[in-house]
């Protein structure tokens, strides 16, 4: 809807999305370092592991965007380089897989409990990504397929269809706040979960990864997509990656329960 927030003359701006996504990073920074403390762990390690692990995350959500766009980048080289695709988010699993697995890393040399960090990453982690959502649809991005009920949403803002291509004054399913309304509620279990008592390590991680990656799944069906599914399949490449992410979260989640003291 706003995706300037500030404008410097005809060339330079405050993105809306930026300003969103950095706050939503502060917020999940300081919520991780609250529970750090909560359960016994160093909070400065913690904060590292979160900070390098978002900036491993952003390589990796550019990295698979690339993947997934392969065709459109080799014709037209330049535009890796371009505004537009600095500023563009990239696919948040691409992300999320590389953040993970470079958090791992960084766990184990700094000592930390593996999975007993990542439960306490994963609230943080899901207001993060809702305000993040939200800066979505402050710039326009990640928009849905056509609708005709009555929370439709019409974005009228020229800017916002020179900077990402949303189309204008058609009504549209409002999937941003679709997935900022379910990954607020995410962060409300997950937070719940994490310091109302002590649960097995994985536990809380994996309930997070179960509901992104089911509200994913679902949104997707109401989104518009202008990638092609892998294999012309009838499930789109963010619904593969979730499918894998939901699997690793029920495992998670079974193999906590297994180890609880009865």
């Amino acid at each position: 809807m706003f995706p300037k927030l500030v404008s410097f003359g005809d060339n330079f701006f405050l993105p809306s999305y930026g300003v969103l996504v950095a706050a939503g990073f502060l917020v999940a920074l300081w919520l991780t370092g609250r529970l750090a403390r909560q359960r016994g762990l160093d909070p400065e390690k913690v904060s590292n592991v979160a900070i390098y692990g978002a900036l491993a995350g952003l390589a990796g959500a550019k990295l698979l965007m690339f993947v997934f766009d392969f065709d459109y980048f080799y014709a037209n080289p330049r535009e890796a380089f371009s505004l537009a695709t600095l500023q563009s988010g990239g696919v948040f699993f691409g992300g999320l897989v590389i953040a993970v697995l470079a958090g791992a890393l960084l766990m184990r040399r700094y000592g930390l409990p593996v999975l007993g960090t990542f439960d306490v990453v994963a609230p943080g982690l899901a207001s993060g990504q809702a305000l993040g959502r939200l800066g979505c649809f402050a710039a326009g991005c990640c928009w849905g397929v056509k609708c005709d009920r009555p929370w439709v949403v019409r974005f009228t803002n020229f800017d916002a269809n020179k900077i990402t291509g949303v189309p204008l004054d058609v009504d549209l399913h409002p999937t941003q706040l679709y997935e900022a309304g379910l990954l607020g509620l995410a962060f409300v279990i997950t937070w719940r979960l994490a310091v109302s008592a002590k649960r097995p390590p994985g536990f809380v991680f994996g309930a997070y990864l179960l509901m992104a990656a089911t509200e994913r799944f679902i949104v997707e069906f109401f989104r518009e997509h202008q990638q092609a599914n892998f294999g012309d399949g009838p499930l789109s490449n963010a619904q593969l990656i979730a499918l894998g992410l939901a699997a690793a979260g029920t495992y998670l989640v079974l193999r906590a329960r297994q180890t609880q003291p009865a």
